[in-house]
């Protein structure tokens, strides 16, 4: 939940397994919008002329760079392995996730993710990269021709890497996948603005090919440190993620931000866009999956709505979260999910949105009320009748901040995020607000618990502890993380650049099988 002005079922039949099987037969058939024959990259080519040359390849279904090196390493004063590069200047991110093809020859082979002053072999350079043996390290050289110097990461075997320029600090984050990141990092490290930014491979032996296949690749510009939240705004990144393997698809980008994707059984993502742009500030818009094209969804007179809106179990119709009202502030309506006349819900504002009872009677949406004069505004979780009639329900009293409610598939529970015991965490209760408990407790500031159609898994998106657990920020450093239903420790699915609208809402596939989210980049 933003600032208070400004706020942020599986089905079995014929007609759905179609739908569904053309949702993945054409996201498996689609280039994302922009990339070329190196994808996001320039140019690639040999660095330090090994004896035996490296290529590289985009697979513009995988989204995927597969590289093949020789090179007698990267190390001492100069430089051999197969770049795929390009140019950029100021402050960015680059992430990628690396496998190694084979058993491989030297133990001492390297993958990884590199930043230098120039392409010759003797270059000062940064970069992230892990080795046959399982050593991860950052490895920098600081002058032309000098010796290269490492830091070892206390992560062995990781296949997450990312390398952050701040400036001339220079930051290596690594992982396994499915396990928070580790940092290490190098400072007053001058490279020039423009540096040379990509993939690099090494065999570490003249007379051997090694190969890597680099997998979820993103280069990332970070917002400016001084941007306004909810006045200015960085492009946004419409991703699907497979929750088994981790693997991402880029599906649309925009200069203009959109927010909070919300999966159709029908092929289309919902989601809601934001901005200076009047023809896309607070409308909703659908993205069909097979054309790749944007509509608007007509809401009438609701044309302020925010980053909370879900559809009915039946799919036919959107609750939307809307601020459209002068002075009143964000209220609940319901439209029809091809568009209509809203309905108005809620009497009572702020209200937003976030989940319908498994019997589509009930709504329960996060509510700010204040108690009274001189006492700060609480947010709680409250229930009201789908239809608009009777009055709403309070169903949590903490101080603090409970968000986020949404059913399980059966209507046992209600899961929701609360700060009441410090950090947000996950929490649960039955419907009537009965039998509160906690569910996650540890060192993030979890959000939106948002259960898989089969009801067995839990998606939430995990902000670092040092973040106010009372917001959810946009352009931070996020993690998704699904924990089975039934507790446990939850895992990383995805590394995103993110926060504010990245999945506020329901964003599963109808068959349980991926998520959609939307992640956040500048230009570059």
């Amino acid at each position: 939940m933003p600032p208070i002005q400004e706020k942020k079922g599986v089905g079995g039949s014929a007609p759905l397994r179609t739908a569904i099987a053309t949702v993945m037969l054409s996201l498996a058939c689609s280039t994302a919008h922009g990339q070329g024959p190196l994808g996001q990259f320039q140019d690639s080519g040999d660095v330090g002329s090994p004896a035996l040359a490296g290529t590289t390849a985009y697979n513009p279904v995988t989204q995927s760079y597969a590289l093949s090196a020789g090179g007698t390493n990267m190390w001492a004063n100069r430089d051999e392995f197969q770049f795929a590069w390009r140019k950029l200047s100021g402050n960015f991110i680059l992430q990628a996730q690396i496998v190694f093809v084979g058993a491989g020859v030297d133990p001492h082979r390297k993958a990884g993710l590199i930043i230098r002053s120039a392409i010759e072999a003797d270059s000062p350079y940064a970069d992230a990269v892990i080795h046959g043996d399982g050593l991860t390290s950052l490895q920098f050289r600081k002058r032309k021709g000098a010796v290269t110097e490492q830091i070892e990461s206390p992560v062995k075997g990781a296949d997450v890497v990312q390398i952050e320029r701040t400036g001339s600090t220079y930051v290596m984050s690594v992982a396994k996948f499915g396990q928070p990141f580790t940092t290490s990092q190098v400072a007053d490290l001058e490279l020039g603005d423009d540096v040379f930014v990509g993939l690099a491979l090494c065999s570490h032996s003249p007379a051997v090919v090694e190969r890597a296949i680099f997998s979820n690749v993103r280069i990332i510009r970070p917002a400016a440190d001084n941007f306004r939240p909810y006045r200015d705004y960085i492009g946004s990144v419409l991703e699907v993620l497979d929750v088994t393997t981790g693997n991402r698809q880029t599906l649309w980008t925009s200069p203009q931000p959109f927010e909070a994707p919300n999966w159709t059984r029908d092929g289309a993502l919902i989601v809601n866009t934001s901005g200076t742009d009047p023809d896309w500030r607070g409308r909703l818009r659908r993205f069909d999956l097979a054309t790749r094209q944007s509509t608007v969804i007509d809401t009438g007179e609701r044309i302020r709505n925010n980053n909370d809106h879900v559809l009915s179990p039946d799919n036919k119709t959107l609750a939307i979260s809307d601020q459209s009202l002068a002075g009143v502030g964000s209220t609940i309506y319901t439209v029809p999910v091809t568009g209509g006349a809203p309905k108005r819900i809620t009497t009572l504002a702020p209200s937003y949105i976030h989940s319908w009872s498994p019997d589509a009677r009930s709504l329960v949406y996060t509510g700010g009320r204040t108690p009274g004069q001189g006492q700060p505004q609480n947010l709680d979780i409250y229930s009201i009748a789908a239809d608009g009639g009777g009055t709403e329900t309070r169903l949590t009293t903490a101080p603090g901040v409970d968000d986020g409610p949404e059913y399980t598939r059966d209507g046992e529970y209600i899961y929701f995020n609360s700060s009441r015991s410090g950090l947000m965490q996950i929490w649960r209760m039955a419907p009537d607000g009965s039998n509160q408990e906690q569910v996650t407790n540890d060192s993030f500031n979890n959000w939106f618990p948002h259960l898989s159609p089969d009801g067995q898994s839990i998606m939430m998106i995990s902000f670092p502890k040092e973040i106010d657990p009372a917001d959810h920020p946009y352009y931070k450093r996020v993690y998704l993380r699904v924990m089975p239903i039934g507790g446990g420790t939850p895992r990383v699915v995805a590394y995103v650049y993110g926060g504010q609208g990245t999945i506020n809402v329901p964003s599963w596939s109808p068959d349980g099988r991926m998520v959609a989210f939307v992640s956040n980049t500048g230009p570059y």
